[in-house]
């Protein structure tokens, strides 16, 4: 028997998603019937698996020790840097400026991610501990490519990651970016719309003028800021946040980021001496936004990156684009 005290962090969440959480390897099939056979208890009596847990509930787990089993926690953190580049930070979430060449989640083996390292800041920070939790850690609530910099938002709690991930489905939350291109548009602004086919084998997209089965609609906002020699810095709005969305639709266009290689050709770039696509997610807004809940103040809230290194190329920084 296993009896799990649910914490603040646990609490809003279904009672079977939540011990499939806790005990990865009890089978679905196992659990509903435990449930259903009275062998799950909740404060002492029978409950149903859409049973949306409370702070303070007591869950009384009557299965066999073996599928009760929890792996060792993920200890990334303690082996990754503790110090983050944070942009904004309160109790809820925290935003920060992730490096190019830094991956957002774990994969194949990679421990030194920016989770981890989210991770290890408020763990050491005292706001983080992994024992007092059942099943929450502060987690991202956007990604961004591995090779593109610029702001990510972590939710500190599960309330505010809730919020937040509701927020970005609903568009309440304006991203822009700038980039840096080959080539001159022919108009200084206007909306690229397309429709983009992943292929996860190649970890790339591809653009297709109309909808189809399996494709994607993908919709940015951009307009020319500057050009410089066979350049231009453009500032993009995503409307919609596909993979690789502003790489492949630029590219199809006909200017390629400077710096990527995989939406452009590594002769093209060359003599510019940039490793990563010329790319950063410089500005975040949050819209009004009545459902807000803990994160209402944030409503009508902007933060801007302002180092961002190919802006030399154009001769001004953020201020002179901008202004």
């Amino acid at each position: 028997m296993k009896e799990i005290s649910v914490a603040k962090n646990d609490s809003g969440q279904r009672l079977d998603r939540f011990l499939k959480k806790i005990f990865p390897l009890l089978p679905e099939s196992l659990l509903h019937k435990a449930i259903r056979t009275k062998d799950v208890k909740v404060n002492g009596k029978r409950a149903e698996p859409s049973y949306r847990l409370a702070e303070g509930d007591a869950v009384r787990v009557y299965i066999h020790d073996k599928f009760l089993i929890s792996p060792d926690p993920d200890r990334a953190y303690l082996s990754v840097p503790d110090t983050v580049n944070t942009v904004y930070e309160d109790k809820n979430i925290l935003i920060v400026n992730k490096p190019a060449g830094l991956t957002v989640h774990g994969g194949n083996g990679e421990t030194d991610t920016l989770i981890a390292r989210i991770q290890a800041y408020l763990y050491k920070k005292g706001e983080y501990d992994p024992d007092a939790e059942n099943s929450f850690a502060p987690a991202l609530c956007n990604r961004i490519d591995r090779n593109t910099s610029g702001m990510v938002i972590a939710a500190k709690n599960a309330e505010a990651l809730r919020i937040m991930n509701a927020k970005i489905r609903a568009r309440k939350i304006k991203k822009n970016y700038l980039l840096a291109v080959h080539g001159r548009p022919s108009a200084e602004s206007g909306v690229l719309r397309d429709y983009l086919r992943k292929n996860s084998d190649e970890n790339r997209v591809y653009v297709e003028r109309s909808k189809a089965p399996g494709n994607l609609t993908a919709i940015t906002k951009y307009r020319v800021l500057k050009t410089s020699r066979d350049l231009s810095l453009i500032e993009a709005e995503i409307v919609t946040g596909r993979t690789h969305q502003i790489r492949a639709q630029f590219s199809h266009a006909g200017f390629p980021l400077l710096g990527d290689t995989k939406y452009g050709t590594a002769k093209m770039n060359a003599g510019y001496g940039f490793k990563y696509q010329a790319l950063v997610s410089y500005r975040l807004e949050f819209l009004e936004d009545a459902d807000a809940g803990i994160l209402s103040y944030l409503s009508g809230k902007k933060f801007t990156v302002t180092d961002i290194p190919f802006l030399e190329l154009f001769g001004a920084g953020i201020a002179d684009i901008l202004s």
